[in-house]
């Protein structure tokens, strides 16, 4: 069955964002743990590295949960795969020159474009890029939010 319209947004991420739709949440959702699962030991080494760079730290802004691990490691292969491409057309060049003479694009920058595509999918999901992130409004460490424009216009809990 085919869904229509946007993807909904993660609960997770609109209370981060500060709700900005201001359209009830949903109270029933499942709220696992937030916490970085275990790292898969399946994946290529540079999705390895990719993982122990952003776990603990998505993990501290609280959009990792225990339940992510196939979708982070999905962004963490797209990422391993991604500049493995990029270091080929670094070493190799982007073209070609063909038997017949005509230059030809190498099937690299193809397959980095695709993996590129694919990591930008993930990463909005997580929080990762600067777009999302920007929308995002951290926890004050004390589990409230710092939300500075609350605090100038003194709706904040001071």
């Amino acid at each position: 069955m085919a869904t229509r319209g946007r993807k909904p947004t993660p609960t997770a991420i609109k209370e981060l964002e500060g709700n900005p739709g201001k359209r009830p949440l949903n109270q029933n959702e499942p709220k696992p743990k937030k916490m970085a699962p275990s790292c898969p030991k399946w994946l290529d080494k540079e999705a390895k590295k990719e993982w122990r760079r952003l776990a603990a730290k998505m993990e501290q802004m609280g959009v990792l949960s225990e339940v992510d691990m196939a979708a982070f490691a999905g962004y963490c292969q797209c990422y391993a795969r991604w500049k493995e491409n990029e270091e080929f057309i670094s070493k190799n060049g982007s073209l070609v020159r063909t038997p017949s003479g005509y230059w030809q694009q190498v099937p690299q920058v193809s397959i980095a474009q695709q993996y590129m595509k694919q990591m930008e999918r993930f990463a909005e999901q997580f929080g990762l890029t600067p777009a999302s992130r920007s929308r995002l409004i951290a926890d004050d460490g004390n589990g409230g939010v710092k939300d500075e424009m609350d605090a100038l216009l003194g709706d904040g809990d001071e």
